[in-house]
């Protein structure tokens, strides 16, 4: 198994469960400044030109909701995924909230703005975005610290690799200034996560 990635946004959630499983895998850091996720042979692996990226025994997958599926598949005595169909039903909802709000709204927006465009040298940080991230990541914080409310984790009782997708963007939201310090579930969470 090898991982393509840069050690940061997402990717955060695809190297926490390597780790956590104990996969022993070729980790290959992509140097985005230096445009290696333009070159042709990774644009075969991946073409939207971003990171992770998973290649197994010939089987190539990008997404990394996709890929902490497929890590957790590869270890079902782990029962990261849930064996019933509601479990399975709430690890999807969370994965496309992670996606849709988490990520691409809030968190995925300020990153790309202060920090991605910087490194590839697409142009400056348009301070409209920012702003509009930093809201979107209050009003969806606030959403994922009420529900954690008197919960362990995010599906039952058991971790799960919900929690690694949207606990992997927590460490994306803190170095852009994106505080979960304001949010004591979230902090509580987080905190059993990472350890």
């Amino acid at each position: 198994m090898k991982l393509y990635l840069f050690p940061a946004g997402r990717a955060v959630s695809v190297l926490s469960l390597k780790n956590y499983l104990g996969i022993d895998c070729d980790v290959q850091r992509l140097d985005f400044k230096q445009g290696d996720q333009r070159t042709s042979e990774y644009i075969k692996l991946n073409p939207n030109k971003k990171m992770p990226t998973l290649e197994d025994e010939g089987f190539v997958l990008w997404e990394s909701n996709a890929i902490l599926f497929y890590m957790a598949g590869k270890h079902p005595d782990k029962g990261l995924w849930p064996s019933d169909l509601k479990g399975q039903a709430d690890v999807v909802r969370w994965f496309s909230w992670e996606n849709a709000h988490w990520d691409a709204e809030s968190v995925g927006m300020v990153s790309y703005e202060k920090g991605s465009k910087v490194v590839m040298g697409l142009g400056p940080a348009d301070p409209a975005f920012i702003k509009r991230g930093e809201q979107n990541f209050a009003r969806f914080a606030a959403v994922l610290d009420a529900y954690l409310a008197g919960k362990k984790w995010l599906v039952g009782d058991r971790l799960s690799i919900a929690d690694f997708s949207v606990g992997g963007v927590v460490p994306s939201a803190q170095a852009m200034d994106l505080s979960i310090a304001k949010y004591p579930e979230i902090s509580r969470w987080f905190s059993r996560l990472s350890a």
